[in-house]
């Protein structure tokens, strides 16, 4: 008989970034990253976020830059693992959603005069969109999964199961950043400032309407192995039989007793009316002897006394299968859960700029923002997400670097490193151990004036990821990609410019192979895969 069953999932997505950057980074915050994503020396508008000390070297006077950005990702599982072949014939599936924003806004805005300046910018610098998981996740399957399996296991066989369910995993992190920026001298300036994360997360799924097709009568004629059933009933129905079991057990070995102390206990059961049993009492006692175990030469052989003693051990052995079967029936009752997220946190910025007439060169660094998110549950009968409860999701630091080599007065190169220090920022159960250090960027680009109005530029960025594959899972996973961006700008008049850009992300495949899938002690394959592209617009406008 199966000992326990008990269907607990995490039913929430970790928190990640929709579009460039760290585990928990958004760095593309303006369109001109999108056209050309090696902007940490960046002079322009963009520079509130890439280099604030870098703001100074605009003209005096304000400043201001409009951005929507639209952004379309695909994240896929594909999960090999043989009990999956309940449902559906095979062993491999595949696990999918989509990402849709096509409305994520930004501003840039400064006021510079002589040798200050001050800027500030509102962002979507994490997360960013909602993920939809349609036919669930791998992680929540795999314990429905081996339910044909343990029932099989125990004496029940069972060969098909199915399930409804469903994730979906609303993350936003709001930035609203405020610098001030001074030029020390004609070449250097530097840059500090604050940048408030305001974190709102959402998350809602089920897990319900488990069927199983089990093979055994005796807890109700619908158990006949050819049709699917309700898991929870079956459990109930099981449990309700087993433990009527245990009191007839119980009920004979005090029955059996002055047969046994008469000196009738060398009689055997089948001859039970010489002892003064009737022909039913003995079918009920032969019953639960195969209820037991035992076999029909064995109840055929066996006297009354050694009856009675096998009756004395089978009954405490009932009562723990029938709480094991009442178990399962709540672990396989219907799981919700609705909940949401928030938390805030401050990220301290600094950062310097050297300019000459031909070369900028600029570096940037965030400090680490320690944020506890606070839950606030409507519905959670998982037992998981308690309302009120927190959890940790700190934003880590991040340095950045960069440089812009104008070779001739039309044609720029520029290049940049990124590193995010994730092993440093605590995550939700520890994951940050997990993590090599943490994510490196590397980034190249260049632009091209034709005339006084037109630009065009294009560049690209390599991202290397640090996890390990303790860290990879179908709710939160990180991937290697390339990322080429390109597009252009137009003057629109001698203080308007249209900016318009696209950024397209290649991602490489991740495989995760595991002897203990989803703490199932089977071995099973993930597959993690995911697309990515954005679209973006903006103006810049100065006066």
């Amino acid at each position: 008989m199966i000992k326990n069953l008990t269907i607990t999932a995490l039913l929430v997505l970790a928190t990640s970034s929709l579009f460039a950057g760290g585990l928990l980074t958004n760095t593309n915050q303006s369109v001109h990253f999108l056209r050309n994503p090696a902007r940490d020396a960046s002079t322009e508008i963009d520079a509130v976020y890439t280099n604030p000390a870098g703001v100074v070297f605009l003209s005096d006077g304000f400043h201001i830059s409009l951005n929507n950005q639209s952004a379309f990702q695909t994240r896929t599982i594909t999960s090999t693992f043989a009990p999956f072949a309940g449902y559906g014939g095979s062993a491999t599936k595949e696990y999918g959603a989509k990402t849709n924003s096509p409305v994520v806004p930004s501003i840039q805005a400064a006021y510079k005069k002589d040798r200050f300046a001050i800027s500030a910018g509102f962002g979507v610098v994490g997360g960013g969109g909602v993920a939809a998981f349609n036919k669930g996740l791998p992680s929540l399957e795999a314990p429905v999964s081996m339910i044909p399996l343990s029932l099989t296991t125990n004496k029940i066989p069972t060969s098909s199961y199915s399930v409804d369910q469903y994730m979906e995993g609303k993350q936003y992190t709001f930035g609203v950043q405020l610098n001030g920026s001074y030029k020390i001298t004609e070449h250097l300036s530097a840059g500090v400032g604050v940048r408030v994360n305001l974190v709102s997360n959402a998350y809602a799924g089920h897990l319900t309407n488990i069927m199983i097709a089990p093979n055994q009568p005796a807890f109700g004629a619908s158990y006949n192995g050819s049709t699917l059933v309700s898991a929870p009933k079956f459990f109930t129905d099981a449990a309700t039989t087993i433990r009527g079991w245990a009191t007839g057990a119980t009920s004979y070995v005090a029955g059996l007793q002055p047969i046994v102390s008469g000196g009738g206990g060398t009689v055997l059961l089948s001859n039970g009316t010489a002892a003064g049993l009737s022909a039913a009492q003995i079918a009920q006692i032969q019953g639960l002897l195969g209820a037991a175990g035992l076999t029909p030469a064995q109840i055929g052989a066996i006297n009354i006394q050694t009856a009675q003693g096998t009756l004395a051990a089978a009954a405490p052995v009932f009562t723990g299968k029938a709480d094991a079967m009442t178990a399962s029936a709540s672990g396989t009752a219907d799981k919700q859960l609705d909940t949401k997220q928030s938390g805030m946190g401050f990220t301290p910025i600094f950062s310097l700029n050297y300019n000459t007439d031909r070369v900028n060169v600029a570096v940037k660094y965030e400090m680490k923002s320690t944020i506890t998110l606070t839950n606030k549950t409507t519905v959670d009968n998982t037992g998981m997400y308690a309302d009120g409860a927190k959890t940790p999701n700190d934003i880590p630091a991040y340095l950045a670097a960069g440089a812009d080599f104008k070779l001739t007065d039309n044609w720029k190169v520029s290049g940049g490193y990124h590193h995010f220090f994730d092993s440093d920022a605590k995550m939700a159960n520890d994951k940050q151990q997990y993590i090599n250090g943490g994510i490196n960027e590397y980034l190249l680009g260049t632009e091209y004036k034709f005339g006084k109005r037109f630009l065009l530029s294009a560049g690209g960025q390599l991202t290397r990821t640090a996890v390990t594959d303790d860290y990879q899972s179908d709710l939160s996973f990180s991937l290697h990609s390339v990322s080429v961006g390109f597009g252009g700008a137009v003057d629109l008049t001698e203080n308007l410019r249209l900016n318009l850009a696209c950024l397209l992300t290649n991602y490489s495949d991740w495989t995760k192979t595991s002897t203990n899938y989803n703490k199932t002690n089977l071995t099973g394959t993930d597959v993690y895969a995911r697309t990515g592209k954005t679209f973006g617009i903006g103006i810049d406008y100065r006066f």
